[in-house]
């Protein structure tokens, strides 16, 4: 049956393996913009707020010189760090890529939102930090003393000051041993900061 299947995806009239002077047709080219099944402007509404897509389109707009509804893919990276993603060139260059958009090309809206929720995927700090701290936590145990944590964050990566760590200490809740379980203490700091 295998065989079968095999034999009949086999284009016409071709030999398992082309000689020299046979080439295999090349696949027609992909169409421009996502290439993601389901994830359109109106699905992506469900992973992004309204008031995060309003923001995007302002942002979007901005760069959108010929007001033709798209951005040169060579923009693409002071959009995003404009909306505060950290994206690398290398990064960029990637989401590019999966979108079959060369640099010297546009993109529209909807493909530049999903590069953006893609992007936000990628860079989720309560991850990050969990996987820095687990890190520190070589017993697995959950904990970490706050003197460590302190030292973590005023020496390393970008660094806070002593102010802002104190800060961020008081929202934590400090174990009669000195320790803070860090998993509640990322999601706590992690958490959206109230707008009114």
């Amino acid at each position: 049956m295998a065989a079968g299947i095999y034999y009949s995806l086999r284009p016409p009239g071709r030999t398992l393996a082309p000689n020299k002077a046979q080439k295999w047709p090349q696949p027609p080219p992909l169409p421009p913009g996502p290439q993601i099944p389901g994830i359109g402007p109106k699905t992506m509404a469900k992973f992004l707020s309204q008031d995060q897509i309003n923001e995007f389109k302002e942002c979007f707009s901005l760069y959108d010189k010929k007001q033709k509804g798209k951005i040169k893919a060579s923009d693409l990276l002071a959009v995003m760090r404009c909306l505060g993603a950290s994206p690398t060139p290398g990064e960029v260059q990637r989401h590019l890529h999966l979108h079959r958009i060369d640099r010297n090309a546009e993109l529209d809206f909807s493909t530049f939102l999903n590069i953006m929720y893609r992007q936000m995927k990628q860079e989720e700090p309560e991850e990050e930090i969990l996987r820095a701290l687990a890190m520190i936590d070589r017993q697995k145990r959950g904990v970490i003393a706050v003197p460590e944590l302190r030292a973590k964050l005023t020496r390393l990566g970008e660094k806070l000051s002593e102010e802002e760590v104190d800060d961020l200490l008081k929202e934590a809740k400090v174990g009669p041993n000195g320790t803070i379980k860090y998993e509640e203490f990322v999601r706590h700091i992690c958490l959206p900061s109230v707008d009114y």
